[in-house]
């Protein structure tokens, strides 16, 4: 069957047989989750829901990244100018997650560079995490003035436990593939000229199998480990929502534009 490629904004879909691959497509700004992005990977995500003839998905990055996290202009701008109300109570950046982690298929993150916070916890939203060697994580946030969202305080826990989460995110610090491998955020790592080809080995495992316990079998899975994701995410908009008004929210963003060290004053 021949390759069928859409492209939905900054995301690319390819259905493959019984697999579809989602790209994140904005290499030239490392994947940074701006809104046509955003938009553009729940329309994707919702594509391989509604068809009935995938089974797995694979979700990665073009370019040398995964994804760098949020759009820095875009997240400058709200900094200074605040959000609007509908970004407020309904963010596309939950509606985004939600698109990964509710999928009714199993979701592999081929994790082929950088990803670092919203990118890191878009990846911790898919069932089944393989990193390339040159891959790195961090939950960036608190370096840029911010508090992690994307339920970065919902699933990393739940992944390597309340105490090491909280160092990860209270520093800000990076880990590399293999310490990512160590702390069971990622279940394989692989060199970068095999990812993809892994990645498709594992997905085609897994579409021989039957759908409808599977399907079952992710719920049961997310219902156990993590509880309700919804609440997470409410949680996150209301305290990102102050972190957004705060002047050092404008520090950290212009700090890291300017390429210095932030001076925060918890103000």
């Amino acid at each position: 069957m021949a390759n069928n490629i859409q492209e939905f904004g900054n995301a690319l879909y390819e259905h493959n047989g019984n697999i579809a691959i989602v790209t994140l497509n904005r290499p030239d700004r490392h994947n940074a989750l701006g809104p046509a992005l955003r938009q553009g990977l729940i329309t994707a995500m919702d594509t391989a829901n509604q068809d009935s003839t995938v089974r797995a998905v694979i979700l990665t990055g073009n370019g040398r990244s995964f994804c760098s996290g949020g759009d820095l202009q875009e997240l400058l701008d709200r900094a200074k100018h605040g959000l609007p109300i509908s970004e407020k109570l309904d963010p596309q950046r939950d509606q985004t997650l939600l698109a990964v982690y509710k999928c009714h298929k199993p979701v592999i993150a081929a994790i082929n560079g950088a990803a670092m916070g919203a990118g890191m916890n878009l990846a911790l939203a898919a069932d089944i995490r393989i990193a390339s060697r040159t891959a790195i994580f961090a939950q960036s946030y608190t370096k840029r003035g911010m508090m992690p969202d994307y339920a970065g305080t919902h699933l990393l826990p739940n992944l390597v436990g309340y105490s090491k989460a909280s160092e990860l995110i209270f520093t800000g610090a990076t880990v590399s593939a293999d310490e990512a491998l160590q702390l069971q955020i990622v279940s394989q790592v692989v060199t970068p000229e095999v990812l993809l080809e892994t990645a498709l080995s594992l997905a085609e495992s897994i579409a021989r199998n039957a759908p409808i316990p599977i399907r079952l079998a992710k719920k049961a899975l997310q219902q156990n480990r993590y509880g309700d994701i919804r609440e997470a995410l409410f949680r996150e908009t209301t305290a990102q929502n102050i972190c957004y008004e705060s002047m050092d929210a404008q520090e950290g963003f212009k700090a890291f534009q300017e390429k210095r060290a932030p001076i925060f004053k918890g103000s």
